[in-house]
């Protein structure tokens, strides 16, 4: 079983940074991907960042250009550098990961809250 740890969340203004990590427990091996999501209260979980275990990253439409994913397997981490931040980014942000042998685990979620 892997356990997924989000942080790095908060309280910024418009056009402030933030980074997100997720540590996961056990071993990068067999590692598919990792993704980040996030939730607005009354809309549906979107796809935020994606990486998949050769490196090849996607990201939703909403965030080209000012989010960036990337793994630090020394560490079993992923980020996500979230910068120019505006209002519509407030949500709750879940990292994903996806394991050969354990399939599908979801972190707790870290909240992100942006001001106007």
């Amino acid at each position: 079983q892997v356990q997924l740890l989000e942080s790095g969340g908060g309280l910024v203004q418009a056009g402030a940074s933030l980074r997100l990590s997720c540590v996961a427990s056990g071993s990068i091996f067999g590692i598919i991907a990792n993704g980040w999501y996030r939730q607005a209260p009354g809309k549906q979980r979107e796809l935020v960042a994606h990486i998949s275990s050769a490196g090849t990253t996607t990201y939703g439409d909403s965030v080209k250009g000012r989010f960036t994913i990337s793994r630090d397997n020394t560490k079993n981490t992923v980020y996500l550098q979230m910068n120019s931040l505006q209002p519509e980014d407030t949500a709750v942000y879940y990292c994903k990961q996806e394991h050969r042998r354990y399939g599908e685990s979801w972190g707790r979620g870290t909240q992100v809250t942006v001001s106007s």
